[in-house]
Order: structure tokens, then C-alpha cells, then sequence
């Protein structure tokens, strides 16, 4: 597939239900690209066509289901057979980046199960990549049974809700909002991605309707105590490093050893021995590391530190874990967009981002050494084994899956958290933010996946529907 290959995401909302066990008729969408689009349509139907749960139909009116996706996939280099040839387009065989959104809906728009599948390492055959992964996927979404739960609409004048905060969980919020007021056109939620300490504090100051934080601690932190707030968990992302190598081929192994070391200032040089040992098939370059970190009080910064105090003493007791800790060493970069684009402005660079900024940007990123020894990349198979329903999640819904016990789990995996208070006296945003909490751990976690974002533990969900009761 040529570089650069651009795909239009698909939003949507609405409703009803798809039984378990029922062959159902599927029409697969044209994937609007500029190049590329009907050899990945092709390639997906044929994959489609071995599973059992699926009857393929070329007629949108006539299908049960609907199968789309957006995204981008680039050329990240060429692997060419003969070192001494170089990496030019004519000197070897093309590896890719990117990733593909993919959403199954109904005939009313409501998806109900989404996917991020980005390309296999060494697949010389993206499109047919993908679509493998796509078919696969989505049969056994089908074979587990997915269905709709669309809340009643709220019968209440036209309400504006503001909130504010975590730039982590921003592009799935996005989505969600935008979504939840095709369904609900009374209410409109208005967001702004200032980073969880800003967007606390505006709660606590009365600017907001409600706050978005990736620390759990952050209410207690910052006001000293918590009894006036509820926390409600909303889906669980990746936190990243991201570097700017380029001509690297392949991604980078990080052990916390070296990520500590890179942010305490103590490793200067891609080809420290520390970042060699763990990197043999890899010629890191004798080239200065330059680090950028998060400017403003961060979420994001919260679970890179927490992961790194929980796994390099010498952090833990030189600058801790913090939404704005003290930073060693580094440039300053505000937001997770922020940190994406210096990352790429400056070789030799390495930040940490959300996992979809890193995506979205085009920015490589590398695997980071688990509790259990391995080298795990960020993928959603990935964060589904660090936030299981085996997670011992407590009342208040405070909960640090950073550095997960598990084979296969990603290190640096969080829940991100909507902030709430517990009483609220205008009845009418009462019944909005109810409405919405109710919405969200519904329908909107199917939306989730897509954007790179894992739905919420289903023990958690339903801890979550009971505890929305408190809010009055």
C-alpha cells in the first residue's frame, strides 16, 4: 500500500441489539482513501467470507451490519536484503506504521464494537494484514454476542455542561460528546483539554460542571479532601514513550532502568550500554538524547512517574510520583499534542504520550520490559491483561494498574478518571451529568476501542451504574 494512504473516521451513534449465535448480513463499507481503498475493501471481504457467523451482502439497505474504518498508514522504511544498499525506496522492501479504526454498527448508526489494528511487524502485504486481523476480530465480537444499550432520552430544556481537564482521555471524550448529543439534542457537553491539574482546579473553584483527571489523588492534593466528589472511572489507555530515530528500523526496548535513567539525566546517549544491552538487533546511533516532558500539571506525567517510582528506586526517592514533578532534566511541552510535536521536531528526542497522540502523529514508540521480564508494545490485547476483572477495585474507584501483574500486560497502563460532585443543586445538570454517566459506561464504551482506548472491565461497570445513585 503507497505511504501516506488517508482514511476518513467514521462516527456514528444510535440503536439496537445483535443476538449471540445468528448468522447476520454484512455490508462492508468502500474505505474512503486517497490510494489504496478498494484493495483493502477486497481483501477485507475476503477474509470475511471464512466466517461462519457472516453472510457477506453488496447492499447497504439490505444488511444487518455495517462494517467501516478510518485511520492512516505510512511507510516507515525499507528493509533491504543487502546493508551496504541503504534504505532507499529501490533497495528493499517496505515496513509500515499507522493504524486502522474500525467500527461495526447498525442501520440506525450505533456502533456497537469497535478495533484499533495496526500492522503486523515484517507483513510485506499490509492491506492483506489488516484485513486478516479485521475479520478476526470481528467474528469473535460476533461469536461472544455484542449488543446496544441505549439509554431513554432525557425529556429536559435545552443544558450546556462544561468540564475540563486530562488531555489523555481527550479523543475518545471528543467523540463521546459529540455522539451523546446526536442522541440526546437537549444536552450539550462543552470539553476543554487544559491537563488534569487545571482541570481540577477549575472544578473546585466552581468554573466547570465537572473535572477529568488520570490521578486518582488529585481531588485530595489539591483541596486536601475528597467527601464533596465521586470518581468515575471512564476507560483505560496507554501511556507511551515515543522517540525520533530516524533510520531506526524496528522498536525500541525501554527497560525502567533506562527510562529512569534518560529522565534523571544520567543516560545522555542513545548507544549507552544501559539501552544497547536491551536493544542488540538494533545499532542505536551515537547521538545526544534530547527529553521533553509535559509543561503543565499532567494526568499523563502522573502515570509515567508512577510507573517509574514503582520500578527505579533511585526515581522514587529523587523526584517521585506528581502531576508536575520536578524534572531533572528536559524541554517542556504542553499537552500530550504537544509533547508528539516536539518529539518530532527534534532528533534524537524522546517524550511520552497517550498512546493515540503517538498514532495520530506518526511518532514511533517503543516496547517497555513488563513486572514479568518481557518487552511489551502498547495494543489494546495488551491493556486488557493489566486492567482485567481481576483488579481489586475499591468503592472509590482508586485504583493504580501501573506495572500490572501478568503475562503480555503493558507496564504503563491507566484508568482515567470523570470527577464529579456528589451533590449537585441545579436538578436539570443533575440529570444531564446522571444521563451521560449512564451513556457512557453503555453505549459509549463500545466507541472506545477505535481510538486506541480499552472499554472498562465489566465488575467495574456495574460497580460504576450502582455508585452513580450517590450523586444527588
Amino acid at each position: 500500500m503507497p505511504a501516506s494512504a488517508k482514511w476518513i473516521a467514521i462516527l456514528v451513534c444510535c440503536a439496537v441489539s445483535v443476538a449471540l449465535g445468528q448468522t447476520k448480513r454484512l455490508y462492508v463499507e468502500p474505505f474512503a482513501t486517497k490510494e489504496g481503498s478498494e484493495k483493502l475493501r477486497e481483501e477485507v471481504i475476503a477474509a470475511l467470507r471464512k466466517q461462519s457467523l457472516i453472510t457477506l451482502v453488496s447492499d447497504e439497505s439490505s444488511a444487518d451490519l455495517i462494517l467501516g474504518g478510518g485511520g492512516e498508514i505510512w511507510v516507515k522504511g525499507y528493509r533491504s536484503l543487502n546493508p551496504r544498499s541503504g534504505r532507499s525506496p529501490g533497495n528493499g522492501t517496505p515496513f509500515y506504521g499507522g493504524y486502522l479504526s474500525v467500527e461495526l454498527r447498525d442501520q440506525k448508526g450505533e456502533t456497537l464494537w469497535g478495533d484499533l489494528v495496526t500492522p503486523s511487524a515484517g507483513a510485506e502485504d499490509v492491506s492483506k494484514d489488516l484485513a486478516k486481523r479485521i475479520a478476526k476480530h470481528a467474528a469473535e465480537a460476533l461469536e461472544k454476542g455484542i449488543a446496544s444499550s441505549r439509554t431513554a432520552p432525557l425529556q429536559q430544556p435545552q443544558t450546556v455542561l462544561t468540564g475540563a481537564g486530562a488531555t489523555f482521555p481527550y479523543p475518545v471524550y471528543s467523540k463521546w460528546f459529540t455522539n451523546y448529543r446526536r442522541e440526546n439534542p437537549n444536552v450539550e457537553i462543552v470539553y476543554k483539554p487544559v491537563g488534569s491539574e487545571a482541570g481540577v482546579r477549575s472544578l473546585l473553584a466552581g468554573e466547570v460542571d465537572f473535572g477529568a483527571s488520570d490521578n486518582p489523588e488529585a481531588i485530595r492534593q489539591l483541596a486536601g479532601e475528597e467527601g464533596k466528589y465521586l470518581l468515575f472511572p471512564s476507560v483505560v489507555g496507554a501511556v507511551v514513550p515515543i522517540v525520533n530515530l530516524p533510520g531506526i528500523e524496528g522498536e525500541i526496548q525501554f527497560t525502567p532502568e533506562a527510562l529512569a535513567g534518560i529522565y534523571l539525566g544520567k543516560i545522555n546517549k542513545w548507544n549507552d550500554p544501559i539501552l544497547t544491552r536491551a536493544n542488540r538487533g538494533i545499532r542505536l546511533p551515537d547521538q545526544d538524547i534530547v527529553v521533553v516532558h509535559r509543561a503543565d500539571g499532567s494526568g499523563t506525567s502522573y502515570a509515567w512517574t508512577d510507573f517509574l517510582s514503582k520500578t527505579n528506586p533511585e526515581w522514587k526517592s529523587e523526584v517521585g510520583c506528581s502531576m508536575t514533578p520536578k524534572w531533572p532534566t528536559g524541554r517542556a511541552a504542553t499537552g500530550n499534542e504537544g509533547v508528539a510535536k516536539t518529539v518530532k521536531e527534534f532528533g534524537g528526542s524522546i517524550g511520552y504520550v497517550e498512546f493515540i497522540y503517538a498514532l495520530q502523529n506518526h511518532v514511533s514508540f517503543g516496547k517497555v520490559r513488563n513486572r514479568g521480564g518481557e518487552f511489551v508494545g502498547a495494543s489494546l490485547e495488551a491493556l486488557s491483561l493489566a486492567a482485567s476483572d481481576s483488579v481489586e477495585i475499591n468503592e472509590d474507584f482508586k485504583v493504580s494498574i501501573v506495572n500490572a501483574v501478568g503475562a503480555g500486560a503493558y507496564p504503563i497502563a491507566s484508568f482515567t478518571w470523570l470527577v464529579v460532585p456528589a451533590q449537585i443543586m441545579d436538578e436539570t445538570k443533575r440529570n444531564a451529568i446522571v444521563g451521560f454517566l449512564k451513556w457512557m459506561l453503555a453505549p459509549g464504551q463500545a466507541q472506545a476501542a477505535a481510538l486506541g482506548y480499552l472499554a472498562l472491565p465489566k465488575e467495574l461497570v456495574s460497580k460504576e451504574i450502582a455508585a452513580i445513585g450517590r450523586i444527588h
